[in-house]
């Protein structure tokens, strides 16, 4: 338990996981693990769970990703572009659960000589950033294609065929392609973590910048003024969502099509029915040509994955176009208005920039403005093709190895390989290469595996049940590390909140939160707790999301919700930039929403002060 008196939180060295998930340590890499050997630097960090990237308990090879973005982040800040006070983000798993801790600045020397590196390489990309996009965008589908035409072993023949061996032996055979093909995507997924934080630390740097030249300039202004006016992106993340409002439009000059789309039927049933019409067959080879790759959009975050995409769960982008189909028919307007949120920055912008009084102030503003202008897109315009596109492709490729496990008897189920981490794989692949090339009739470890794989699941259902504690160590007395407080909303007060612990029996006693003011407006209505994805299928129009995080991938239902309200994400937080876009008001980082508000209470949702006001309970 937390100890508000001591002003600190469980040594994580001491704290332990419930005896319900006795033995989850197995399932991670060692430097994964608080250690004695590190103790002495662990306990001088301060640990809080990152409800960003791991909201839930992490299954062992989904924790791919986050060593992948590990090194990434940390190397861009400290070796690449040499930010002068930051450091890397370093990662520890307690019980499935992920805590991270922001580590301290570096010496004064070494301050000193990133500072010399810092502005010629940061602003040179400033500078050059949308030809820098273009070859980014390029070197990464080129990756992307190169791990999407990696050859997976589909069996291990009984023997080998002829054209591999006459004239001349092919060199090596399914038993070494079945081990290469899991090392190559181990390092395309590496790579690509790699390209991913290319430019993205120098985004949230840009905004953090552009918010200290305006408070500067104009004493009192609030973040959410700030963020208005870099609203206002045409980026890819995006894209699917629209492509679902031109198949709904596109259904409604159908009118068979659209009858089609609008039924209870099943995707299977409504497949068939179009296809037996002319208008319902052109309107399927459009859908088609979406697909690729608009529809590798993952039904979640892209970091899980149990979450599937819009192209393994195509009932998702069909329930979303029958929605569109009905509320067009209703003459409503199911785009998103970007050119309202345009209009509104640049108003916004022209008002304070009025307000600056000389010329040298009004320099630096344009040019702080120039910059997040130019590179803020970025964050939301390379997610779609790495936590996306990317990810999609890669959980495609491992199925194809689980499918092999399965054959050979050594897993039960084909996402049974996601139950066993980076490093444990290569000895179940190795194992099926081994005794395939012995012969037959040679036993393998199947009940061993198969054992771990039962063992693994209960211990993540039980971590699903477990609230464990929201940090670990000695928290600083203040709260300063930027990127902490922008993105994953962690300020002094929400530490001190945590401190005092929260009791979930005084929930109906609270009447306001208050969060980041990430999304400018006000919106009054009925709240739709959503703690997990399937209930996202439960929103009504006009509710307002009440959430842990918003995800980009929920696109389609920002036109028609009233309002965002989430627990976790601070002002550069990817829900508060879909709530931008979307002109939607949004207080992020509220700490303890989900627990305080219920589905059927009427709140009130200031996006300009960050609070949140219960105004009546439901029931």
């Amino acid at each position: 338990m937390t100890d508000e008196k001591a002003g600190r939180f469980p040594d994580p060295h001491e704290f332990q996981a419930p005896p319900e998930l006795e033995g989850w340590e197995e399932m991670y890499p060692s430097h994964h693990l608080f250690s004695q050997d590190r103790a002495d630097w662990e306990k001088q960090q301060f640990w809080y769970q990152d409800k960003i990237h791991a909201p839930e308990p992490v299954p062992p090879l989904d924790l791919i990703f986050q060593e992948a973005w590990q090194i990434a982040l940390s190397q861009y800040t400290t070796r690449v572009f040499c930010i002068p006070p930051a450091q890397g983000i370093a990662q520890r798993m307690v019980g499935c659960y992920m805590y991270i801790c922001a580590i301290a600045p570096p010496p004064e020397e070494i301050i000193g000589e990133k500072a010399a590196l810092f502005e010629k390489r940061v602003f040179y990309v400033f500078d050059h950033y949308d030809e820098l996009w273009d070859k980014w965008l390029i070197k990464f589908q080129a990756l992307g294609k190169e791990m999407e035409a990696l050859q997976v072993p589909a069996e291990l023949p009984k023997f080998v065929p002829e054209d591999q061996v006459l004239p001349v032996p092919t060199g090596c055979y399914a038993s070494y392609d079945l081990i290469e093909s899991f090392d190559k995507l181990v390092n395309m997924m590496f790579k690509g973590w790699q390209y991913h934080f290319e430019m993205l630390n120098l985004t949230y740097l840009a905004y953090l910048m552009f918010g200290d030249v305006t408070r500067n300039l104009f004493p009192g202004i609030s973040e959410s003024a700030i963020g208005k006016m870099v609203a206002g992106a045409y980026v890819s993340m995006f894209r699917p969502e629209e492509e679902l409002c031109r198949l709904a439009r596109l259904a409604t000059s159908m009118r068979d099509v659209a009858d089609i789309l609008k039924s209870d039927d099943s995707v299977d049933g409504k497949v068939a029915k179009l296809g037996k019409i002319p208008d319902g067959k052109q309107w399927l080879q459009e859908f088609d040509k979406a697909k690729d790759p608009w529809f590798s959009v993952s039904c979640g975050s892209g970091w899980f994955h149990y979450e599937g995409s819009w192209l393994t769960n195509p009932e998702i982008p069909y329930s979303y176009i029958k929605s569109y189909v009905e509320r067009l028919e209703n003459g409503e307007t199911i785009e998103r208005s970007l050119d309202n949120i345009n209009k509104q920055r640049d108003e916004t912008v022209a008002k304070y920039r009025e307000l600056i009084q000389t010329d040298e102030d009004r320099e630096s503003f344009d040019g702080a403005y120039k910059t997040i202008r130019t590179i803020y897109r970025y964050a939301e315009d390379h997610l779609f093709w790495v936590e996306h596109w990317f990810h999609t492709i890669w959980f495609s490729k491992i199925r194809q190895l689980g499918k092999v496990l399965v054959d050979n008897g050594m897993i039960d189920e084909v996402d049974d390989i996601f139950m066993f981490n980076r490093y444990e794989i290569p000895q179940l692949l190795t194992e099926v290469s081994t005794a395939w090339a012995l012969g037959v009739d040679i036993p393998v470890r199947s009940d061993f595996y198969k054992t771990k794989v039962a063992k693994r699941k209960k211990i993540l259902e039980a971590a699903r049940e477990w609230n464990p504690t929201p940090a670990l160590g000695v928290p600083p007395e203040e709260v300063a590390e930027p990127f902490t407080v922008m993105l994953w909303g962690v300020t002094t007060d929400k530490v001190k909140e945590w401190l005092k612990g929260f009791d979930a029996s005084t929930a109906g006693d609270v009447s306001e939160i208050k969060g980041f003011a990430s999304s400018a407006g006000v919106a009054e209505g009925p709240a739709r707790v959503l703690k997990a994805l399937k209930d996202l299928v439960d929103l009504q129009p006009g509710e307002i999301i009440v959430c842990p995080s918003t995800n980009p991938s929920w696109a389609p239902v920002f036109t028609k919700i009233k309002a965002a309200v989430t627990d976790i994400g601070g002002l550069t937080s990817h829900a508060a930039i879909v709530c931008r876009e979307y002109g939607v008001p949004s207080v992020t980082g509220t700490g303890v929403s989900t627990a305080v508000i219920k589905t059927g209470d009427i709140i009130k949702v200031d996006g300009d002060t960050g609070v949140v006001t219960i105004v009546e309970r439901a029931g």
